[in-house]
């Protein structure tokens, strides 16, 4: 335990970082998601192709290949942002091709008699989405969200491939001094674990608060 206990300022900041980066990117992730799975269904043929290929071309690249093409590349073109901006907007944009399919998919289950009803009454596109479509779509949703959530959590450890020292490279840096890896990087694993159960416990009372019951 000394590996662990005589660095924990070190992994402390890794596990903040690393919960910065969850949170920034989650949010972001999902705003993400909304729109571009509002794009995927619009009566517009143009945007729904470009919602599609955001889809098609996000889920279909390796995220690191992506991280690594943002921090390494584009300042070869004069575009620049600070390390941890590289990896949040990297990650977002990635995850929110996921988000948009879990939110298509909750859309989905809105019976379609309702969005007729929207019609009938006199509301727009845009005032059904927001008013009658969404609100339902995001709660039959919850959990799938959830679990997009953890895996962005896990993702955010490709960030130390690029420099920013989340918890996967200050345990990498303790261990390049201390030479103890089981250690180091089961107490980096049991951090992740608790996070991931966090997210899993709080989406799931959410889920069964928020439940629709049809």
């Amino acid at each position: 335990m000394n590996a662990l206990t005589g660095h924990l300022s070190e992994l402390g900041h890794g596990v903040v970082t690393t919960v910065e980066l969850t949170v920034v990117t989650t949010i972001a992730a999902l705003l993400i998601g909304i729109i571009v799975a509002i794009l995927r269904i619009t009566p517009v043929p143009m945007l729904r192709g470009i919602g599609l290929v955001y889809v098609e071309v996000l889920q279909n690249l390796p995220l690191l290949a992506l991280l690594v093409l943002f921090v390494f590349a584009l300042p070869q073109i004069g575009i620049t942002f600070p390390l941890f901006t590289s990896a949040a907007i990297v990650i977002a944009c990635y995850e929110g091709a996921y988000m948009a399919e879990a939110i298509r998919a909750g859309i989905n289950t809105v019976a379609v008699g309702q969005a007729e009803a929207a019609r009938a009454i006199g509301l727009t596109f845009s005032q059904s989405l927001r008013h009658v479509i969404l609100p339902q779509a995001l709660r039959a949703v919850i959990q799938p969200i959830g679990n997009i959530c953890i895996a962005l959590l896990m993702n955010t450890s490709l960030a130390a491939a690029v420099g920013v020292v989340e918890l996967t490279q200050a345990a990498n840096n303790v261990n390049l001094v201390e030479a103890q890896p089981i250690e180091v990087f089961t107490g980096a694993g049991i951090a992740y674990m608790l996070m991931a159960l966090i997210i899993g416990f709080t989406t799931g009372r959410l889920e069964r608060k928020l439940a629709i019951v049809r």
